[in-house]
């Protein structure tokens, strides 16, 4: 396929009328999936036909979009460029197609979401549920990954969403906070920190501590708030997973710190949580979503969703904890710059629908 350069990005002015539609669907697959016989197995298309579509439309607009090496198709600097304002078009279409009758109920289409884990175990599955009762055939691609990656995936459009800790310092990023979620004492309950109400952190010096590594957003917050207490926690395990580290505990190795949302919802039969005070940490949870990027339709009724969901389940199973100050919150917000600046040198009732 011909090489063009000297374009850094392109103009889809005037040229609406001689780009197919269908040639700008197969761009976003390829794009979306990294590897031609992906996108053509989701659309349901030969690999030739598929790569004839990508011919024309670089033809059409007189660029190389794709990169092709032994492994997998990557953008082009331009087809990178292009990529949202290929989106922008079909998502206009989708809005126009949306607010016809009763469309919503047989469009297909897909949604991808990029969530910290303890967030999307904490909620995610019901919001889920509702949304595929008014949109069963929209797919959703939940990108379950660290604070980081998570961040990074939106920033880069591989999520139109995310559910995360950082972003609310990225000028790219729109960040809507929606809780927070406070860091609590993980023991067991034959542990003798038990008895306390509320444990400072001085009292977990005698106990082995459990901690997450340093590229977790969790470790920053941890670390940032408490870098000039009195004494801070040396760690004697370190993960890389909160889930391995609450099955450190449930053995009997030591004790955690980590976020309200990362215990078991229902009371379990050996792991008990307290709250973490002197100082009170907590990290702030919300949606973040690229400022530049108009959310397609589906994402947009997700959003919605999202939204009404949180406030629901919020209210009923996680109430914001009285001890939580106003100091407290911006220590953990303060986490997300040391957060963003790891991230970047890191780089190289049924009433109808939302």
């Amino acid at each position: 396929m011909t090489a063009y350069s000297g374009y850094s990005s392109v103009d889809l002015t005037g040229m609406s009328s001689q780009v197919d539609l269908g040639d700008l669907r197969a761009f976003i697959a390829v794009a979306e999936c990294g590897a031609f016989h992906e996108a053509a197995d989701q659309l349901s298309i030969s690999q030739p036909a598929l790569s004839r579509r990508i011919q024309k439309l670089e033809e059409t607009l007189g660029v190389a979009l794709l990169r092709r090496t032994t492994r997998r198709v990557d953008l082009t600097t331009v087809g990178r460029d292009f990529l949202p304002k290929a989106r922008h078009v079909l998502d206009d279409l989708d809005t126009a197609l949306l607010s016809i009758g009763e469309i919503a109920e047989r469009r297909s289409g897909q949604v991808n979401v990029a969530c910290v884990p303890t967030a999307a175990y904490y909620f995610l599955p019901a919001v889920i549920k509702a949304f595929n009762a008014w949109y069963p055939k929209i797919r959703i691609r939940i990108i379950d990954e660290g604070a980081n990656l998570v961040l990074q995936s939106v920033l880069d459009g591989d999520a139109e969403l995310g559910i995360n800790m950082l972003g609310a310092q990225e000028h790219e990023i729109t960040f809507e906070p929606l809780l927070e979620d406070p860091f609590v004492l993980a023991c067991r309950q034959d542990h003798p920190l038990v008895s306390k109400g509320e444990v400072e952190w001085r009292d977990l010096e005698p106990y082995p501590f459990i901690t997450v590594g340093r590229q977790s957003g969790n470790r920053l917050i941890m670390d940032l708030g408490l870098a000039n207490a009195a004494w801070r926690p040396r760690w004697f395990y370190e993960v890389q997973h909160l889930s391995m580290s609450l099955g450190l505990v449930e053995a009997g190795l030591g004790v955690a710190a980590l976020p309200q949302m990362a215990m078991p919802r229902e009371p379990h039969p050996v792991l008990v949580s307290r709250p973490l005070i002197a100082p009170v940490l907590s990290r702030t949870m919300g949606i973040i979503r690229r400022r530049d990027l108009k959310l397609s339709p589906a994402a947009q009724k997700f959003h919605e969703l999202l939204l009404a969901k949180w406030s629901s389940l919020n209210e009923r199973r996680h109430p914001v904890p009285r001890h939580l100050d106003p100091s407290s919150v911006s220590e953990a917000r303060s986490g997300d710059a040391l957060g963003r600046r790891t991230m970047r040198s890191a780089r190289a009732p049924k009433t109808g629908p939302p």
